[in-house]
């Protein structure tokens, strides 16, 4: 008789405990409630279970706490009544805040913050040595100043992110790791010094690797877009491949490069990044900016938005304020509005159409709108060309040669440093000439 194989008990979800400050003047691209919302989703995904939430509305921060003295009861009791095991803050909170929180909301109860727990879904699901090392890096630097205590709650080992783990209780800080109560400072920063040193190695093969890529003049289009607005199934769509796909936020993290054939017997590489968020916090930009670089190379960004979403123009702008931090607010950029499948009347789509710069309304689930979209896509790179003036030091020989190749050159002119150059340039080619241009390009 054959033995019945039983799957491994999975631990129970934590029960988590939302709070929000509203401070006065500081104005979000979400209401408070919105964010709220949001923070609900990041909680989902990380594995826990909200049981409850709290907002309060703040002149300013208290210098101790955060919140108020008496708030501080109300959710001390809230907490108990709820049995949460972790409270988090829709704020950022300095290591004294996190302190104080967790002295006075008891030695059971963990206090995280908003970065915490995006630092803890980015290491769940970073798969590639690349987003390891970047997730890993990210919540060092994160650690670092938080070390005036024992973290007691990094001792538990738990399993994500494709390597050694250190738990949060069942959310808890996975990438690097750590065993001990109390980690040594100055291991800390050796620790870091030597991840910088392999993203650097990292960004040094990607930039190697874009070089010959652009060698092959194939055009690099970047998908973009907030987080679960539906990039990789759109990626799927037109590669006709499998990368992975799930109803949450931030279900793909590694970039994901394939090769889209386009309708004028063209070809593009098609790059799948990670979604954007509001309040992205700031040791993943910095952290991920060997992978953040794909998107500023690219010739062509596709801002892919849920047009169903009650939130859709602060989305929207979350992704233009991201993509101008990491440098890439020069590239051309077309709008996909996905999702309309999901609207009762498709038609309901047009006033985004009109509000967004060369929108395409698609269903990137069903196919609707994707032959208009490769054509727009098409046209972006191949067709449409630009007026540009650019001033090439001779060092750059090779765009020099680019613009005589691709372009329909009208003037150039040998000065000292560099070679004036006037003409056309495809679209595709604009952000290689972008550090060079000397005039506002105009679109012919």
């Amino acid at each position: 008789m054959a033995k019945k194989i039983t799957e491994p008990t999975k631990p129970p979800r934590e029960n988590a405990f939302l709070v929000s400050v509203d401070l006065y003047g500081q104005k979000g691209l979400l209401s408070v409630e919105d964010s709220l919302n949001e923070l609900t989703l990041l909680a989902d995904t990380a594995g826990l279970n909200v049981v409850g939430q709290s907002i309060q509305r703040l002149d300013q921060p208290n210098p101790e706490t955060f919140i108020g003295s008496g708030k501080v009861e109300e959710i001390q009791a809230l907490v108990e009544d709820l049995m949460a095991d972790v409270v988090i803050f829709d704020n950022e909170l300095s290591p004294r805040h996190q302190r104080e929180l967790e002295d006075r909301l008891g030695p059971h109860v963990r206090v995280l913050d908003r970065t915490a727990l995006i630092l803890d879904i980015f290491a769940q699901h970073a798969t590639t040595r690349d987003g390891i090392l970047q997730v890993e890096l990210a919540q060092y630097e994160y650690r670092l100043p938080r070390l005036t205590r024992a973290w007691t709650h990094l001792a538990r080992q738990a399993g994500g992110g494709g390597g050694r783990t250190g738990s949060v209780g069942g959310v808890g800080l996975r990438g690097p790791g750590e065993t001990q109560l109390e980690v040594d400072r100055r291991e800390i920063r050796a620790r870091i010094s030597h991840l910088k040193k392999e993203l650097e190695k990292v960004r040094a093969h990607r930039l190697r690797y874009r070089a010959q890529r652009k060698r092959t003049h194939v055009p690099i289009v970047a998908l973009v877009g907030y987080t679960n607005a539906g990039k990789s199934t759109l990626l799927n769509r037109l590669a006709r491949t499998d990368v992975y796909v799930a109803d949450q936020l931030f279900a793909t993290l590694d970039p994901t490069t394939r090769r889209v054939p386009l309708p004028g017997n063209h070809v593009a590489l098609f790059t799948d990044t990670v979604g954007f968020i509001q309040k992205l916090p700031t040791q993943l930009i910095a952290a991920f900016h060997a992978t953040l670089e794909e998107i500023a190379e690219a010739d062509l960004l596709l801002h892919v938005v849920d047009v169903t979403h009650a939130n859709v123009h602060a989305q929207a702008k979350a992704v233009h304020e991201t993509l101008e931090e990491i440098g890439a607010g020069h590239i051309g950029v077309i709008t996909v509005l996905n999702k309309i499948d999901r609207l009762a009347h498709p038609e309901n789509a047009s006033p985004a159409l009109a509000e967004m710069p060369n929108a395409v309304a698609i269903s990137a689930k069903d196919g609707t709108g994707i032959p208009e979209l490769l054509q727009a896509i098409e046209s972006q790179l191949y067709e449409t060309y630009v007026a540009i003036t650019v001033k090439l030091p001779y060092q750059q020989g090779q765009l020099i040669s680019l613009f005589h190749d691709q372009g329909q050159v009208e003037s150039v002119i040998h000065e000292r440093g560099g070679v004036l150059m006037q003409g056309n340039l495809p679209g595709r080619l604009l952000a290689r000439f972008q550090p060079f241009i000397k005039a506002a390009p105009e679109q012919v």
